[in-house]
Formats: structure tokens, sequence, C-alpha cells
């Protein structure tokens, strides 16, 4: 697994919130949901991504917006349309008065808009958890990209809208495929963070990978070394180089964020946790966790 397939194990989609919006100018919304990643796709029209502290960001048909969270940004028909519906937590959308527009703009199945034939079609997708395996990958992305969409975008159209058995896990998974393409093709074209441009090296990609693969064996420096064809000084210091932290820094992190997804799971226990990630004894983990993360698994649970 790299940092890529991690990000589908951290905020993965599971029920996430998926709505097709069709709209006439003027319209404007005002995005105060808090989420940590969302996903806007452009089918038909323009729109705007207005951030409180950037550019006005310009979408057209087949172009992806990722917007990354908490704090609120705009997303309009033009950037000088005053905001006229807030998007609360949860999804909730309300006039800038506080009155619900639920039922006055639902237009169907996950469709909502001010005119069934509007001029403009976008698409949202929004993961709702960061789950602290994804942090590394999240943290490396600036607050907003725009990427071509690809074919994904037709395959999120075409599905949207249907009412059939499994379509959240259809929808789920689509959406999920999205946001990877769009990172896939940010990162070939813009500077990306050391840890993604080690994934393509011989040696500590290899590595890398076999870390995330099996974080529960009982890795050292020199037994990782073995298995990627270096010796352990050599290995160190590139791993350094490229992803920079120790093999074993990073194993930590990477444990450990695991552990920290893993304990929210229901019915997990700290044992069943530590054997999962590498630990022998939830004291092991519960220490080590105190130590990196401030805060004991159950303190973490808890919050």
């Amino acid at each position: 697994m790299d940092q890529l397939a991690a990000l589908l194990d951290g905020p993965r989609a599971r029920g996430a919130f998926l709505l097709r919006s069709i709209l006439d100018p003027p319209w404007s919304l005002r995005i105060q949901d808090e989420a940590p990643l969302s996903v806007i796709a452009m089918v038909r029209g323009e729109a705007w991504v207005v951030l409180d502290d950037g550019d006005p960001l310009p979408l057209e048909p087949g172009q992806v917006a990722v917007v990354r969270g908490p704090e609120p940004y705009t997303v309009a028909d033009d950037p000088a349309t005053k905001p006229q519906i807030i998007v609360h937590p949860g999804q909730h959308c309300t006039t800038l008065d506080g009155e619900s527009l639920y039922e006055a703009m639902d237009l169907g199945v996950r469709t909502w808009g001010n005119n069934r034939d509007g001029s403009t079609v976008l698409l949202t997708g929004t993961y709702s958890v960061e789950g602290e395996v994804s942090r590394r990958l999240l943290e490396a992305l600036p607050r907003l990209i725009e990427q071509p969409g690809g074919s994904v975008v037709a395959l999120l159209v075409a599905e949207i809208a249907k009412d059939e058995p499994g379509q959240e896990a259809v929808l789920d998974r689509l959406l999920d495929l999205l946001l990877i393409a769009v990172l896939r093709s940010y990162f070939a074209t813009h500077e990306a963070p050391g840890w993604y441009r080690a994934l393509g090296d011989p040696v500590v990609g290899k590595a890398m990978r076999m870390l995330h693969n099996n974080p529960a064996h009982p890795w050292t420096v020199a037994a990782l070394a073995t298995q990627v064809g270096v010796s352990r000084a050599s290995l160190a210091r590139r791993f350094t180089e490229l992803v920079g932290e120790p093999p074993m820094a990073f194993l930590t992190g990477w444990r450990l964020a695991l552990a920290a997804d893993l304990l929210r799971e229901p019915g997990a226990t700290i044992g069943s946790v530590a054997r999962k990630v590498g630990y022998g004894s939830p004291f092991a983990l519960s220490a080590a966790f105190k130590r990196v993360r401030g805060v004991s698994p159950q303190e973490h649970r808890a919050g």
C-alpha cells in the first residue's frame, strides 16, 4: 500500500455525501460544512470556487476542484455574486436567515437546485471524516487544486441519480476513483512531497511499500535492507534523504496512524489493535501512542 492507496483507508468514502446541483444564475453557495475534503466536478456551464484568502478559480465542464477544509469557501456562478445559500455541517442548507431549503430545492434522487433545466450542473462529493492514515497526504495538498476529471466524471454523472440496491457503494468507489485520478494528475504536474517522489525510487519505494503492506512485521533497518538488496547504511541514508525521516521513524508514524483509525472501529480493543500494527502488548502501544501523539489510546478513542 502506498500513500495514495492509504488515502482510501483514511477518508475513504463510506456513504459519502454526493449531490448533483442544477442551477440557473445568479447563484452563490457559502460552504461552511467544515468537511476535511470536498470534490467538485463541473458537468455543464461554469462556476467559480472562491477562497476567502485566495484568487477565484474558474471551473469549466470536465474540470474537478479538490478543496481541503475545514475553512469555509464559496462556490458561485460569478465571483461577484453574493452568497444566497449557506451549507452547514451535515450538509444542511439554509437561506442567510436560517430558513431550511431542503424541500424547496429538492429535485429528486441526490439532485438539488433552483431549476430542473438549469444551465449549470455540478457534482459535489464530500468526505466527512479525516482519517489519521491520510494526514500526511492531506497536509501535502494546497487548499485548492484543479485538474481534468477525465472519464470518471461521466461515470459519476451516469450513476449519481440512480436509486438501485448497492448504489451508495458504487458512488463511494467512483468518488474515491475520481479523487485519486485528480491527485495523480496534480502530483505529475506540480512539485510533489518528498515521500511521494520516494515511491518511484527502486530502493526506497520498495522499502516503503513493504512497511505499508506489513506493519506488524518486526522490522529492523537491517532486515529491510536485506529485503531490498542494499546495505543497512545505504538504505538508512537514502530513505532519510528522500522521505525526510529514517525508516524506523516512518514505520512508527505509520503504525500509530493505523492504530488511530483502528481504535475507533466498533469492538476494537487496545490489545487487538496492538497486534495488528506490530506492538507486542497493549502497554507497548499505549506508551508509543502517548509519547508520539500526546494522548493515550483511550483518550484518542473518546475524542
